[in-house]
């Protein structure tokens, strides 16, 4: 059996990179590694701990392959290493974060993919933003009526399988909960690709 693409999405805040860096130790033990995003951003822009390339730079990556998935969001390209399907080849799992809107071509690539979306309460997620420093109030405002409509979308679309996970409260139950749902949806086996 191979190893499966478990698709962590979520709006700005909802804290994805904090939940990769602290599940990413237990993960490691159970079989699923956490993949590191390239990003076309400075190395000195505080987020995640992507690597950080020039725009140019990600173009010949793309163009040479070594992106499993690249997309473009937020004045940024993303693209997550080709090494993933090595990983996954060996039958390791792999965790990695996401785009909300590039969901549909992941899931054709990678068809047995589990997708979770992580979700907050909005008034923590504000709070989180407002922590942050990045935008103004109103930016964050908008931020929050655009991920309400996003959600919306995402969840009444062609998504039964999206699985829900609630970062509102401590990290340590958010990891929890993320290790419990990994292994609650682990596959007896693949079915027939036929």
């Amino acid at each position: 059996m191979t190893g499966r693409l478990i698709y962590l999405i979520g709006p700005s805040g909802s804290g994805k990179d904090s939940v990769l860096d602290a599940a990413r130790a237990t993960l490691a033990g159970q079989g699923c590694r956490v993949a590191r995003r390239v990003i076309t951003r400075s190395a000195e822009a505080s987020g995640e701990a992507a690597e950080a390339v020039s725009s140019e730079e990600f173009a010949q990556r793309e163009a040479r392959g070594e992106f499993a998935m690249s997309w473009y969001a937020n004045g940024l390209s993303y693209g997550i290493p080709a090494l993933i399907d090595d990983w996954m080849a060996t039958g390791d799992d792999v965790l990695v974060n996401g785009s909300r809107g590039y969901l549909p071509e992941a899931r054709r690539r990678y068809p047995h993919l589990l997708a979770v979306l992580l979700t907050v309460e909005d008034e923590t997620l504000r709070q989180r933003l407002h922590a942050r420093g990045r935008e103004s109030a109103e930016e964050i405002e908008a931020r929050l009526a655009r991920n309400a409509g996003f959600a919306d979308t995402l969840l009444a679309g062609e998504n039964p399988d999206l699985c829900l996970l609630d970062n509102s409260g401590s990290l340590a139950q958010t990891c929890q909960r993320l290790l419990q749902l990994i292994e609650d949806h682990r596959p007896a086996a693949w079915p027939d690709s036929a």
